[in-house]
């Protein structure tokens, strides 16, 4: 007896894990019932002690003979899935599904006899094939479950293509590729060997093109009949691209496929639209060398910039034109990085500046706006150029608050002579906003700014006083004559 085992409420109520390599490979070739028995085992795995774990158990459950029940353990024995360990009581060990990948199958010595005979002859005394190379081809086709006689048609295939004594790796990664396509019979290779040949005609035009002056190889006829039949490119299309790589000294098959894949993937599939698009990217690897020179740049590959630069902006909105022009703006402004562009674009982005007027009008604006804090400047006596936080202040001024120039010039005259007179000019204004002023008249009504006050104020902010300093700060505010 078990010292510790679950309950049958508990095995009832569990969960049995069923490995997805079974439910691929193997369920679906196996007879139904064979696959009812081997679940059910599966089940009763989880509580090997359970009284109901027995032959007469099984038939009775699963409403089957117990012949019918050890027949198909057989099955799955032969498949590697299980052992019989003993027929008398029966005995049945299941084995990891991991382990069945891995290990040397046992088949049959009589089951592959004529496939040895006959894979044997493709090879006409050329080599000998080992008894390694036979298991594996076993395994194929007992794990692919293809026809003996779809394979040695491949294998016939694969010799007449290459015309040597090809390995049993090529054979069989031929084999493997037309197996995950669904070709695993007889009937299938035929039609795709038929299909093969109604095309050797198109096929020996592309090598032709490409200067290969040999029969094609069993690959380079699956990437044509990918071009042909899963892509759908006409033979003209691919013809034009073996001709174009050809010129170029690129001319092979896998070469050909890159740039077919490259275009699938683009959508473009007439020679038209494939022209019109590399006339296009011409014209972009043209532009990014531009800008390149007018940063002062260099790039030996082209490629990353135009993905994810060039294009990214003229997504955007930007035309040519403007780039060039932002360009140089960012050389002035010694940003001498595409990282450093791409920043300066976004910044003209948000302001709405994509065009090259627009751009102007925007410099226009900078430069007049930037002639009037000049002036402001200069009337107050302060010899400096123009900043950033110049402009932010004059933007506030005009825009925020809505001065118009004139009232911004009878504040200049207030301000001139303070110590610091265009923090006194922005104090003056701010306290004008503040009051609703917007006129001249309206303005020149108020009493004078209070400087004591103002100091104060912004003493005042961000900072935490107790009550007897604020009473201190106030009666000294109070006591100054303005």
């Amino acid at each position: 007896m078990s010292f510790c085992k679950y309950s049958t409420e508990f095995v009832a109520s569990s969960k049995t894990e069923v490995d997805n390599i079974f439910i691929n490979d193997y369920l679906p070739f196996a007879p139904s019932d064979y696959v009812k028995v081997y679940l059910y085992g599966l089940y009763k795995c989880n509580d090997s002690s359970a009284f109901d774990n027995n032959l007469a158990s099984f038939a009775s459950h699963l409403n089957m003979s117990e012949d019918a029940i050890m027949e198909a353990f057989s099955y799955w024995q032969e498949e590697g899935l299980v052992q019989i360990l003993s027929t008398s009581p029966v005995e049945i060990r299941y084995i990891p599904l991991n382990n069945v990948l891995t290990s040397n199958k046992l088949f049959k010595p009589d089951k592959y006899t004529t496939f040895n005979q006959q894979a044997q002859e493709i090879f006409e005394g050329k080599r000998e094939i080992s008894k390694t190379e036979y298991g594996e081809y076993y395994d194929f086709l007992e794990r692919y479950h293809v026809e003996p006689e779809a394979l040695l048609m491949i294998m016939r295939y694969c010799v007449d293509s290459k015309k040597s004594a090809v390995g049993y790796n090529y054979i069989l990664t031929v084999a493997k590729n037309w197996a995950n396509e669904g070709i695993t019979t007889t009937q299938a290779v035929e039609e795709r060997l038929q299909n093969f040949e109604q095309k050797d005609s198109d096929l020996q035009q592309v090598m032709d093109a490409l200067s290969i002056k040999r029969l094609a190889y069993v690959e380079e006829r699956a990437l044509f009949n990918k071009w042909i039949n899963d892509y759908g490119f006409n033979l003209d299309v691919v013809l034009h691209i073996a001709k174009k790589l050809k010129k170029k000294g690129k001319a092979n098959f896998e070469r050909v496929d890159s740039v077919l894949t490259k275009y699938y993937e683009m959508g473009l599939f007439s020679i038209m639209e494939i022209e019109d698009f590399e006339k296009e990217k011409e014209a972009l690897y043209s532009l990014a060398k531009e800008i390149n020179k007018t940063i002062g740049v260099y790039y030996e590959s082209l490629d990353g910039e135009v993905e994810n630069y060039i294009l990214k902006w003229l997504n955007l909105g930007f035309d040519q034109n403007v780039l060039l022009d932002l360009a140089y703006y960012c050389f002035k402004k010694s940003i001498r990085t595409l990282e450093g562009m791409d920043k300066t674009l976004l910044k003209f982005h948000k302001l709405g500046i994509l065009s090259s007027d627009a751009l102007k009008e925007y410099m226009n604006e900078v430069l007049a706006t930037d002639e009037s804090i000049k002036k402001i400047l200069t009337y107050l006596g302060l010899a400096r150029n123009v900043n950033y936080i110049d402009r932010e202040n004059f933007k506030t001024w005009k825009e925020t608050w809505g001065f118009s120039d004139g009232v911004i010039v009878y504040a200049c005259s207030l301000a001139k002579g303070k110590d610091s007179p265009f923090k006194y000019l922005g104090r003056v204004l701010s306290d004008w906003h503040n009051k609703g002023i917007k006129t001249i008249e309206e303005a020149k009504k108020t009493s004078p700014i209070n400087e004591a006050s103002m100091v104060a104020r912004e003493n005042f902010k961000g900072r935490s006083y107790s009550k007897e300093e604020i009473n201190a700060l106030f009666s000294s505010i109070d006591e100054v004559d303005v």
